[in-house]
């Protein structure tokens, strides 16, 4: 990847991502598709200025849908699962 900024796409705020947060100090982010864990790993460092231990990535198929009288289809993603190191700490929402 030529641009760190295009291989995180977004964090996710799930009910479950904030139970693994706070009990085991893991993040969950959406990726772009084509990427790796160690450009994964790489980006997140260098944008947030923390201490990655260790990368998961899950891909999520796209469900089909109704729309109407049409069927359609959810695109695909992926997801990373990132581990930070002891001591370490990141909040995406701060003073919420």
């Amino acid at each position: 990847m030529n641009n760190l900024y295009t291989v995180i796409k977004k964090p996710l705020f799930t009910e479950k991502g904030t139970n693994l947060k706070e009990a085991e100090n893991k993040i969950l982010i959406e990726v772009n598709g084509d990427t790796n864990k160690l450009e994964i790993k790489k980006a997140f460092e260098e944008i947030f200025k923390v201490k990655v231990e260790k990368v998961a990535t899950i891909k999520v198929h796209g469900k089909w849908k109704r729309y109407g009288k049409s069927i359609g289809k959810r695109s695909d993603r992926k997801k990373a699962l990132i581990t930070l190191k002891k001591g370490e700490k990141l909040d995406f929402v701060e003073g919420a």
